[in-house]
């Protein structure tokens, strides 16, 4: 079922979402390439290249896992990537071809980042985080606007 809105705009969320699945895939990528090197190596240098403490827990777990490619968590990491960005590309689909459940698969997949967003921006108050929690809430906020002109019309 199809729906009155405009266009352009639910066009431009489509994009901006195919985009942030194609970002997941490439990184998913490229860490699949990593896994037929000497994944650790490789891992401790990008460490220590973006001067991360490497004892600080999000190094450590990523050290870990490329140091196993067998590893469970691994697998579920790359499983759920993959999975964020299937949902990302038919909620893409959904807007671009204005269909009702591309909107509410928006709301959904959007508004459920909103408290988390909204904490980062009010405890870490970064550009970045105000301007996710702000971005993110905006294309929320439009796309409930746009079912209910559905509604209406």
């Amino acid at each position: 079922m199809a729906h009155a809105a405009s266009p352009l705009g639910l066009r431009s969320i489509a994009l901006f979402e195919a985009a942030k699945g194609a970002l997941v895939i490439l990184a998913g990528l490229g860490l699949v390439a990593l896994l037929h090197r000497d994944a650790q190596a490789l891992a401790e240098m990008i460490v220590a290249r973006l001067h991360i403490n490497p004892a600080s827990h999000y190094p450590k777990v990523f050290l870990a896992l490329l140091a196993d490619p067998s590893n469970g968590r691994l697998w579920a990491i790359g499983a759920s990537a993959a999975v964020y960005a299937l949902m990302r590309f038919a909620e893409a689909y959904g807007l671009w071809h204005g269909r009702a459940w591309g909107n509410w698969l928006g709301v959904w997949s959007g508004g459920i980042y909103i408290p988390v967003e909204l904490y980062e921006a009010i405890r870490h108050p970064t550009w970045l985080h105000v301007g996710l929690a702000i971005a993110n809430a905006l294309i929320v906020v439009y796309l409930v606007q746009s079912l209910a002109r559905h509604k209406v019309a």
